[in-house]
């Protein structure tokens, strides 16, 4: 490796805006905020509702009444 051409690594607080989580990490930023994080995020605690969509079969047959 070259000398003087790699940036600082420091150690970081990443904060989340939402919740006020602290998460420690490694960054080459001196400081870190994050919107969401696996705290708070709704994929993660499960409060994500999934929508069940047919695929392109099921629309064909519910557009032309078809069983």
């Amino acid at each position: 490796m070259q000398k003087d051409i790699q940036p600082n690594y420091y150690e970081v607080e990443a904060k989340c805006a939402s919740c006020g989580n602290v998460i420690k990490t490694k960054s080459t930023k001196e400081s870190i905020s994050v919107e969401t994080c696996s705290n708070c995020h709704p994929f993660f605690t499960g409060e994500q509702k999934t929508l069940e969509k047919g695929g392109r079969a099921e629309r064909f047959n519910e557009r032309y009444n078809r069983k």
